[in-house]
């Protein structure tokens, strides 16, 4: 009777051992990854407003994001018939061949000149910040226009910038 006790426990020890034995499997993965151009932006063309004359009223000159903008003017501001250098800002988009990308403009920028300063604001792009853009063949034109809020009876000369704004592109 012992000796059959010890077989079973025997069997019983062996079996447990074969269950946990039978239980282990594994399996293999590889690992890839894949190195894609990385996305850059380039000004090839700097924002500009043109020649606006002003009045005793505060006003505004809308320059619309295109490559011939039309400029728009409210309050107190005329666009004189000698018009001046206008132009969007223009950007050259480059990175991976059919990637999209997202836009990000500015709030808003200070122009300084010998009168009080002005500010850029209501900051717009082509393509559009809620669109984004697509690299058709690796690259893309991006132009960004903006609303200038000019004062009542602003001092005439010229205004710039004292630091550039900022536009960033990003993969999406």
């Amino acid at each position: 009777m012992l000796r059959i006790l010890k077989f079973f426990a025997l069997a019983i020890l062996i079996t447990g051992f074969s269950a946990k034995a039978i239980a282990q499997v594994s399996a293999t993965a590889t690992s890839s990854a894949t190195i894609v151009t990385p996305i850059t932006i380039a000004n090839q063309a700097n924002m500009n407003f043109g020649n606006i004359a002003v009045n005793s009223s505060a006003g505004t000159v809308v320059l619309p994001a295109a490559a011939a903008p039309a400029r728009t003017v409210t309050g107190g501001c005329t666009l004189p018939a000698t018009a001046g250098t206008v132009s969007s800002a223009r950007f050259n988009v480059t990175g991976q061949t059919g990637y999209t990308y997202a836009i990000t403009l500015p709030a808003s920028a200070s122009l300084t000149g010998p009168g009080a300063p002005m500010t850029a604001n209501a900051f717009v792009s082509s393509p559009t910040v809620a669109l984004g853009g697509v690299l058709t063949g690796g690259a893309q034109l991006l132009y960004v226009g903006a609303t200038l809020n000019v004062g009542a009876s602003q001092t005439a000369g010229a205004y710039t910038t004292g630091a550039a704004f900022t536009v960033t592109v990003n993969y999406n």
